[in-house]
């Protein structure tokens, strides 16, 4: 993950009724809404919906809501053909939260700085900014009274980030059954290029900050994955490995890693954020434990 941000949203009625309850009535009545076992609907301006319970799985239901502006809103639709796991042979991993033990890189840097990038991360969700006006923004924030930041600052902040639990474990037992490994994160290419020497991952996708002949960073950025379609380096790399898409999984912990779930043929969501992440993987793991993602991929290797 890249940043965090306080916007929430709730997915369309429509697509939840659907989903959950079947047809719906309509709602001009002076009667009020009918409570069931299976949700509630409130009415206070605009429709809200809250998933109580399933008593058949007899386990409760969180709300279906994720802390970000929906940013589904503003990409294009992933048009995609729902794909079955079967002989794996690669496995993609967000990095932020999933192999490493942070929220976001780019938050860790302005956290060190003591900058926050709430506005930029709004407008960019919206559409209002692209990925590289993102990245920009955020560098002009660390270089106060245009005092240059230099790379090799930036690979001290990051240094000290720790590796997920499991991560280790989880890479050398794929790597045993001849699975190729990459990282697809929106993160600092800086920290995924460390992580995957640390771990032996044989791919990286990330997106990087262009340095002058003094080892300054600009503010202009290398742009190896768009957040809000990382689906784009799934077909990429499906297509360079000649691996098929329902030959391959992807491991990640956020909204903006649906793309990836909806293109492969295994999404798991390790220890999610949201659940919007939850309902669209195929397997949710909550335990923060790289290597309890083994057991899922093992009865398709």
């Amino acid at each position: 993950m890249r940043f965090m941000c306080r916007k929430k949203c709730v997915p369309p009625v429509d697509s939840v009724s659907q989903r959950n309850s079947g047809p719906t009535t309509g709602l001009k009545t002076n009667k009020k809404p009918e409570v069931s076992n299976f949700f509630r609907v409130l009415i206070k301006g605009r429709i809200k919906i809250r998933l109580l319970y399933l008593k058949r799985y007899d386990t409760p239901l969180m709300n279906i809501k994720c802390k970000y502006y929906c940013y589904r809103k503003t990409r294009e639709p992933n048009h995609c053909k729902a794909y079955s796991p079967k002989e794996i042979k690669l496995v993609l991993f967000d990095m932020d939260g999933v192999l490493t033990d942070i929220m976001s890189s780019w938050k860790y840097v302005h956290d060190y700085f003591g900058t926050c990038n709430d506005q930029s991360v709004d407008d960019y969700l919206k559409g209002e900014i692209d990925d590289l006006e993102f990245i920009r923004r955020d560098v002009s924030l660390w270089q106060k009274n245009d005092k240059p930041v230099t790379r090799d600052k930036l690979v001290e902040i990051l240094s000290d980030i720790p590796i997920m639990k499991g991560a280790e474990k989880c890479i050398t037992a794929l790597k045993e059954h001849g699975i190729k490994t990459a990282i697809v994160s929106a993160g600092l290419d800086i920290l995924a290029e460390r992580v995957a020497s640390d771990l032996g991952i044989d791919y990286v996708f990330a997106n990087g900050i262009k340095t002058d002949k003094n080892g300054c960073i600009s503010d202009e950025g290398l742009l190896g994955v768009q957040l809000m379609y990382k689906d784009k380096n799934v077909r990429k790399l499906s297509k360079r490995l000649e691996i098929p898409f329902e030959g391959i999984v992807a491991v990640g912990n956020s909204c903006f890693d649906i793309p990836m779930f909806e293109v492969c043929g295994l999404g798991i969501a390790f220890n999610p954020e949201d659940d919007c992440t939850r309902q669209a993987a195929d397997v949710v793991v909550e335990e923060k434990d790289l290597s309890k993602i083994l057991p899922h991929i093992d009865k398709y290797i």
